[in-house]
């Protein structure tokens, strides 16, 4: 039996990683490792929390210590590397927490890594580090991001994501580490904390509150289904050749103007409201600084190399988004006001 580390397990993509590994591989020992913060949520995983080979732990990953013990008490196989401030405004207002989170804690799973496996084969151990594509920086109109596109980050989130993706690499070449990366487009999809673009929306709408939108809502983003990364990350752990990265995109570039415009067809006909009640809603904010123009993969790599591809069409993946938020009404009220997270840690205190 292998014991895989997720981390970040409880927040958005890390919960449907931990779903899908404890479902297909009933062997692998999880322990799912979070900290909590605000868009971690046990109520994610609700459905398996009592499942055999799984295991919660709570810690912060810029503690080394206790990432050290994590791995010496666990003896951890293999590290799908999740946990990661990812919110670009809030790297603005706050950027030294993504500087701890994303690179300091980033080099501690790798320092507690080489420790535990300094006597292993190399085939036998993983470090899997997931990043995104913003490290690539912006596109123009026409382009796409590749893996061996320069780096380019514009913000204090996608700057702290490209300095783990060299520290990473930097682990591999120096150390021999055996690790694997990834980088991916938009995810969205059930279980997203509610302050990015497409659940954000869908509850504005449901209050009929402000959409906002940056800018004229010129930005181009390419999205993909959080199930589809998931099914990608499962085939990167356990058939990517040691020390190459594979870009994983939905090959599903929108602007985001026209995205919102169709969530809000969507979200008429699911409420039974007047074909362009939500659009009204729509409104124009000063735009991001250091708003990128346009993000767009290729991932004919992982396909290629790996046969994966994308399961749902956009509509089809956002249809089913909106059904899952209004129908999980109770899920996003306690996400939005917190209570959630002073429930799991009365629960976690009394063990």
């Amino acid at each position: 039996m292998k014991t895989i580390l997720i981390t970040g397990g409880a927040g958005f993509i890390g919960s449907h990683v931990v779903r899908l590994f404890i479902s297909k591989y009933p062997k692998y020992k999880i322990i799912n490792l979070d900290n909590l913060t605000y868009a971690g949520n046990l109520e994610n995983l609700r459905d398996i929390e009592k499942m055999p080979n799984y295991e919660f732990v709570k810690a912060d990953i810029i503690e080394g210590v206790t990432v050290m013990e994590i791995f010496k008490s666990y003896h951890i196989d293999g590290v799908i590397h999740l946990a990661a401030e990812s919110h670009v405004d809030r790297s603005i207002s706050s950027p030294m927490e993504f500087i701890y989170t994303n690179i300091i804690g980033t080099v501690n799973l790798l320092n507690a890594a080489r420790a535990a496996w300094k006597d292993s084969p190399e085939n036998d151990k993983r470090f899997y580090h997931i990043s995104t594509d913003e490290v690539y920086g912006s596109l123009g109109e026409t382009g796409l991001f590749h893996e061996t596109t320069a780096y380019d980050p514009r913000s204090p989130y996608s700057a702290s994501k490209a300095s783990s993706d060299h520290l990473v690499r930097a682990y591999f070449h120096t150390f021999g580490l055996p690790v694997v990366l990834s980088n991916c487009s938009n995810n969205y999809g059930p279980f997203q904390f509610p302050e990015k673009l497409i659940p954000l929306s869908i509850n504005n709408i449901k209050h009929n509150n402000p959409i906002p939108i940056y800018g004229k809502g010129e930005n181009v983003r390419d999205w993909l289904y959080v199930e589809d990364h998931a099914s990608a990350i499962d085939l990167i752990y356990h058939r990517g050749i040691t020390g190459e990265t594979y870009n994983i995109g939905g090959n599903n570039e929108w602007q985001n103007i026209n995205l919102i415009r169709l969530l809000c067809r969507i979200m008429d006909k699911k409420l039974e409201r007047e074909p362009g009640t939500s659009e009204r809603l729509i409104t124009f904010v000063k735009d991001r600084a250091g708003h990128d123009l346009r993000y767009a993969i290729d991932s004919s790599k992982v396909r290629k190399e790996l046969g994966w591809k994308p399961s749902l069409k956009f509509e089809e993946g956002l249809e089913k988004t909106v059904e899952w938020y209004l129908s999980n009404e109770e899920w996003l009220t306690n996400v939005t006001s917190g209570a959630y997270q002073k429930y799991y840690d009365e629960q976690y205190l009394k063990r």
